[in-house]
């Protein structure tokens, strides 16, 4: 034999040269092989091991390297394979040194896959099951058993031969593992767990039942007691297969006990039956169950046994988890699963452990036994940390299980009794939501949907974790990628794109995070039930006051989100294909919000109605739910449009008696009605206009749904939202009340007839007028309601629909207005302050400022209607004083707006305010008006009156003419002043308006109409003595009233001015006086220097202008009987200055002199006007009475301080017409008061630096004067060349005069309102000069 040949000299030469061929890599020559020189050295006894071992290795070489050579050879002869094949199952057992044996087996399986010849694979089977049925000892069984396993492994189609052929031989491999030898046993089970994984697991479906269900009960029993690592690897592979059958699966979860496996293996093998039973009764006497043997791997420490016992425990209970998960439960395998989520980081381990726990949690006793307690928080550990890894799958899984427990939980254990365990918790959880894929954050929703459950939450409740998943979810929103039409075409429909496309996903995640938010919702309120949670009672007391971790504020929360994020977002994905799903679970959370914050809700409820809600969910309704389809769509839909409308209901008419009827009955109508809307909004007016039939039901029936759809028409219009075009909504309402009027017996509910209403107002503009068929439809209708204003919204629409047709307008106008103004809220009486530093009238102000939205409705219906005026006139004269007051309030503005009319108001008002005068005084004839009467009357004359005193202020001046005072003016002042005659002196209400009037109409009249009113009022008794009256009252003496009952400053303030005005005209025209009025100087002159602190301004200008109209008529007219006092005339006999000045005196003079200087300190527009004009009276009284008292009155040392005050008060003051006035009059008298510089030269530089053009032209005149006063005056010292033509300079600026000495203030109105008191400006006009008698 050559050193690489494999030939034996010894035999070779006897062997037919066929058997050997040169085979092996053609590059290296190859090997001399001699096949019957192999064989014979196989069989022969006196060949050494060494050789034989080095012939295999040859033989093996030539295998590997050159596939085919050998078959060439041995295909000769199909009896040299056989013969080649038998001496090799022969070594097995012949040989003893392992390597020679590892090379056998090498070989045989080298040649059978060589050779793939199915003789062959069936007589090396019959080989090794003869040599196992012959052997007696354990340890001859190891090489075949190898072999076996080998050529199962490798041989494609063997274990199939074995397992249908071969059942004997099976039963051998069974009896084998029974005895104790763990290495044989480590063969053995390879063979099974090769045989069991042949052809992917199918191979087993063929194996008999009773060989596979001892290989379970042995594999339990082996498996119990292994020892070997290897054994134990086998088994646990062979398990891992075994438990993906169900058939075997329950063998192994109800395996019989070791004596029957005994019995069987006796019947069985008889011949093996005292080596079998030898063995049998060495092994424990019972065997562990499997889910025992699992919780055994899991302790093992070795992390892939724990994956293989972990995933086996998951494949077991896939086939029944209610039937396996107990035996596993009770074996506290759930406990040791949790241990190894907290002590491992293995993405496999973590996902079987996760796995086998989900299953688990289907079983009651999982959670009766408190694993979920007990695991809960290695569950939340290992989740924060799964969540850091790559692994998504495992993420997913765990977060199932944290949601299944969740979910299962009975609600009686809590799993998170304290604050921190709730808010671990809730940070797994809202990182779950925020993690960057969605399917991930989808499960983290689930979880947190679960967790928001009221047995989930700890003790106090941590709402501030529960904000922050919601807004965790919530801000995921804007990441959705958004839908579009394209996409849609490009992906045909989500349903097609499949459940991994982006698309779906994101209408997943969007779906469970709807479901999450209802669950917040749902927390929310069941928190708002409770007082003890609503106010967290167990907080500890340094939270308290945070505001932020409280019920209140998750609900803003819950608010916020779903306003600014859920509803546009939930829209903008259902606006190109609407979910069912998704949409169902919007109008629920939707829903939810209406309970949650009750005081917002009506803001929240008018914004959805505005942005077109109802339409959006009827047109949901109408296309996913017609044909009974999507019930709880629709459910959802209906009880979101049913809170809707029972929110906008709530804001209709809340202080109407009948509201809470109403809502009632229109909440049951549309909850009966409703569901059954499942129709497009195309569809309504054909509804609307249906024959209604047999009405079996109050709430249910053709009517009923008509009705239904009037009041969802009117709510979605009443926010802006048109359903149907206007004039098919008036068609159809009109076509219903004719129907129902045509049923005769059937009346229209009451909320029906205020919603059809409301519906034609405001769609009337865009329709044909009414025919009289219609508007008798329309009113009798109305009128079939007890009361109209059940029937009232406070709209314009409705006034102008009423107002429209005369005949509706005859019949519901008043009420209509009077319901309009009892609706409108109150407004605050424009008032003018003329205090302080002000020089300009307040009157501006008044006029300028804007009334409310109510009344300029008003004013535009009495524009585009003239009637209308009438009516709120009557409302004054006829109606409550709130009612009335407004009213009047209505008909202020619009006179002091009428320049934007076309029409004079006033002109129009008075021949009706005349017959509403007249009817006062025919009604109260025979007793006083002071006395006694009608509340009806008693609650309209002063507002009567008061609207008189408004036209007269809104007259233009050329208003009065001789003819109209004959007419219309003349009655009136007539019929007033009576009336003020005979009112009570107590009666200030009424009194003061009758004052103001009279006063205005004697300043504002023309001189040619001035003497027959002026003639009347001193004819006229009553009203004199009402005058004295008043000014009786205002001492303290006054018999008529107690210092409680004295008489208000403006009712004073208007006697002094109505009696200056009876003066000044009896003076002027000689009239008639029947009866004086006594009036005390002396109390006069006192007010106005000791206690003008304590008097209001403007009656202090009153009491100026009474004493500048009687100092014009030297104190003595007819009128007024002056009476004076010590105080002022000194004692008797009096002095030659106090006769000549009588009644004022010496004395008097000086203190009125005093009093006017103080006052013109005050820089009060009217009091600064009024304050000048009596000290111009005054001083001309003086110069007529004594020449040297007036002298000695200007050149007192006060009014050179007074001058110097004046002066130096700024540039504004100095040029102020009533200033300039003052400092003219000084000169006029020859002060020394006034010097040329700095006085008079500051004021002509203070009009070379303002200009002339900036002047008013009262200011104009009134310099002009003083310039001309100056030139003519003498002045210490003298002014220079250089100043005198500065002066003429000015003088020049100015302009010739063009006009009366005496000017008007720059006012834009005859009549000046002061609180209740008006004032003619043309009585303080500044005085050009002196009066004279």
């Amino acid at each position: 034999m050559a050193s690489m040949d494999i030939i034996y000299d010894k035999f070779h030469f006897r062997h037919d040269p066929k058997w050997s061929g040169r085979l092996g890599p053609a590059e290296g020559g190859g090997l001399l092989v001699c096949m019957a020189c192999v064989i014979e050295m196989i069989d022969s006894a006196q060949v050494a091991s060494v050789r034989k071992s080095f012939a295999l290795s040859g033989i093996s070489e030539v295998l590997r390297s050159s596939p085919g050579a050998l078959r060439v050879l041995l295909q000769q002869d199909h009896r040299v394979s056989m013969r080649f094949t038998a001496s090799l199952m022969g070594m097995l057992h012949s040989m003893e040194d392992p390597t020679s044996l590892e090379k056998v087996h090498q070989v045989l399986v080298q040649l059978l896959l060589e050779l793939q010849s199915e003789v062959l694979y069936r007589f090396v089977l019959d080989e090794i099951n003869k040599q196992l049925s012959d052997q007696q000892s354990a340890q001859a069984f190891l090489p075949t058993f190898k072999l076996l396993g080998n050529l199962v492994e490798v041989v494609p189609n063997l274990a199939h031969s074995l397992i249908t052929q071969y059942v004997p031989l099976l039963e051998h491999l069974c009896s084998a593992l029974l005895y104790p030898d763990e290495v044989l046993k480590a063969s053995v089970v390879f063979v099974w767990l090769k045989l069991f994984g042949a052809a992917g697991g199918s191979a087993a479906q063929s194996l008999p039942t009773t060989i596979r269900d001892r290989v379970c009960i042995l594999l339990l029993q082996t498996l119990t007691n292994a020892g070997s690592p290897q054994l134990i690897n086998n088994c646990t592979g062979l398990l891992w297969l075994l438990v993906q059958l169900g058939e075997t699966v329950s063998v192994l979860m109800n395996s019989p006990d070791s004596q029957t496996m005994c019995s069987e293996s006796h019947n069985i093998h008889a011949n093996n039956r005292q080596v079998v039973c030898q063995y049998q009764e060495q092994q424990p006497p019972d065997q562990r169950h499997l889910p025992l043997i699992l919780k055994q791997l899991l302790l093992s420490g070795d992390e892939m046994l724990q994956v293989t016992s972990a995933k086996c425990i998951a494949s077991v209970l896939v086939h029944s988890p209610s039937q396996y998960s107990a035996p596993f439960i009770k074996a506290d395998v759930p406990e040791f699963l949790f241990d190894c989520l907290a002590s491992t980081k293995s993405d496999m381990l973590l996902w079987s452990a996760y796995s086998c726990l989900v299953l688990m949690t289907e079983e009651p006793l999982f959670f009766s036994q408190c694993h979920s307690v007990y695991g809960i928080e290695s569950l939340v550990r290992s989740l924060k940390e799964a969540l850091q890894l790559f692994s998504l799958e495992v993420q997913r899984q765990g977060l199932l299980l944290l949601t299944e427990i969740l979910k299962r939980q009975p609600p009686n254990v809590r799993l998170f009794p304290s604050g921190p365990g709730f808010a671990a918790v809730s940070e797994v959880v809202k990182a779950a939501v925020t993690s960057s894929c969605l399917l991930v954050a989808t499960q983290g929703a689930s979880a947190a949907s679960a967790l928001f459950r009221l047995n989930h939450q700890s003790r106090p409740i941590q709402y501030t974790e529960v904000e922050g998943l919601v807004e965790a979810i919530t801000y995921r929103f804007p990441e959705l990628p958004q839908p579009s039409p394209a996409n849609l075409r490009s992906s045909g429909s989500l349903k097609r794109s499949g459940p991994s496309s982006q698309a779906s996903r994101s209408k997943g995640f969007l779906l469970q995070a709807l479901v999450c938010f209802q669950a917040a919702c749902r927390l929310a309120e069941e928190c708002s039930s409770e007082p003890v949670l609503r106010v967290n009672t167990f907080t500890t007391p340094s939270k308290h006051n945070d505001a932020q971790n409280s019920l209140e504020s998750l609900c803003h929360c819950l608010l916020h989100c779903c306003d600014s994020i859920w509803i546009p977002t939930v829209i903008r994905m259902c606006e190109l294909v609407p979910s069912a799903q998704i949409l169902q679970q919007f109008y629920s959370i939707i829903s939810c919000q209406f309970t949650l914050l009750p005081p917002l809700m009506p803001v929240f409820a008018n914004k959805l109605a505005s942005s077109g809600f109802y339409r959006l969910a009827l047109e949901h309704k109408g296309f996913l739910c017609v044909g009974n389809r999507n019930p709880n769509l629709n459910a959802s839909c209906c009880g979101f449009l049913q809170k809707l409308s029972r929110c906008l209901l709530s804001q209709a008419n809340p202080a109407s008696g009948s509201y809470q009827y109403d809502a009632e009955e229109v909440e049951n109508l549309l909850l009966y009605n409703l569901p059954s809307l499942c129709c497009r909004l195309s569809d309504w007016p054909t509804l609307l206009c249906e024959a209604p039939g047999l009405q079996l039901c109050e709430y249910k029936g053709p009517r009923a749904t008509q009705y239904c759809l009037v009041i969802i028409l009117h709510l979605a219009l009443q926010q802006g939202d048109r359903l149907l075009p206007d004039q098919t909504v008036f068609s159809s309402v009109l076509w219903l009340l004719l129907s129902v009027q045509e049923q005769g017996s059937c009346v229209l509910p009451q909320y029906v007839l205020c919603s059809a209403l409301y519906l034609l107002a405001m769609t009337q503009d865009r329709s044909p007028s009414l025919d009289m068929a219609h508007l008798n439809c329309i009113s009798k209708a109305l009128s079939s309601c007890q009361s109209f204003s059940s029937l009232y919204i406070h709209h314009p629409a409705l006034l102008h629909f009423i107002c429209r047709y005369p005949e509706l307008a005859e019949k519901f106008g008043p009420i209509v207005l009077e319901l309009w103004l009892t609706n409108q809220a109150g407004q605050t009486m424009v008032t003018v302050s003329l205090k302080g530093d002000e020089t300009e009238c307040h009157a501006d102000e008044e006029k300028d400022q804007e009334p409310d939205k109510e009344t300029m409705e008003l004013l535009e219906l009495i524009e585009k209607y003239p009637s209308v005026l009438l009516t709120v006139l009557d409302m004054i004269c006829t109606r409550e004083p709130p009612l009335a007051e407004r009213a009047l309030r209505v008909l202020k503005v619009l006179l002091c707006g009428q320049r934007h009319y076309e029409v004079n108001l006033s002109s129009s008002l008075r021949p009706a305010l005349l017959q509403a005068l007249q009817r006062l005084s025919v009604e109260n004839m025979g007793h006083g008006l002071g006395q006694r009467r009608t509340e009806q009357a008693v609650n309209s004359l002063p507002l009567v009156l008061k609207l008189l005193c408004m036209t007269q202020a809104s007259d233009p001046p050329s208003s009065f003419s001789c003819s109209k005072m004959d007419e219309v003016h003349f009655k009136l002042l007539y019929h007033v002043s009576n009336i003020a005659g005979r009112l009570k002196p107590t009666d200030t209400e009424s009194l003061l308006p009758a004052l103001s009037y009279l006063y205005c109409c004697l300043s504002v009249s023309p001189a040619h109409c001035a003497d027959r009113a002026v003639s009347m009022l001193l004819s006229n008794s009553g009203l004199m003595d009402q005058l004295q009256t008043v000014l009786a009252a205002s001492s303290s003496t006054a018999p008529s009233f107690s210092p409680s009952a004295c008489p208000p400053p403006a009712l004073l303030c208007c006697s002094h001015l109505l009696i200056s005005s009876l003066i000044t005209l009896q003076c002027v025209h000689n009239a008639q006086v029947h009866k004086s009025i006594n009036w005390g100087l002396d109390t006069a002159v006192k007010r106005l220097l000791v206690q003008k602190r304590n008097t209001d301004n403007l009656l202090l200008v009153s009491y100026l202008r009474l004493l500048q109209a009687l100092l014009d008529v030297d104190l003595a007219s007819a009128v007024v009987c002056v009476s004076t006092g010590p105080g002022l005339v000194g004692s008797r006999p009096p002095g030659v200055h106090d006769g000549a000045l009588y009644p004022l005196g010496f004395r008097g003079a000086q203190c009125l002199s005093a009093a006017l200087s103080g006052l013109l300190l005050q820089k009060h527009e009217l009091l600064l006007r009024a304050s000048v004009n009596c000290l111009s009276s005054l001083l001309g009284f003086l110069q007529r009475k004594s020449h040297v008292t007036a002298k000695f009155v200007v050149c007192q040392p006060w009014s050179r301080f007074l001058c110097c005050c004046l002066l130096s008060s700024g540039e504004s003051c100095l040029l102020h017409p009533a200033i300039l006035r003052f400092i003219t009059l000084l000169l006029q008298h020859s002060s020394t008061a006034v010097l040329w510089e700095p006085d008079l030269l500051q004021v002509i530089e203070a009009v070379e630096r303002r200009g002339v053009k900036d002047l008013r032209q009262e200011a104009v005149q009134v310099l002009r004067l003083l310039l001309s006063q100056i030139q003519s005056s003498v002045l210490h010292p003298p002014p220079t060349e250089k100043h005198k033509q500065r002066m003429r300079d000015v003088m020049e600026a100015l302009g010739p005069q063009t006009a009366d000495v005496s000017c008007s203030p720059s006012l834009p109105s005859n009549i000046l309102h002061v609180g209740d008191v008006s004032i003619c400006l043309s009585d303080f006009t500044l005085k050009a000069g002196c009066s004279s008698t």
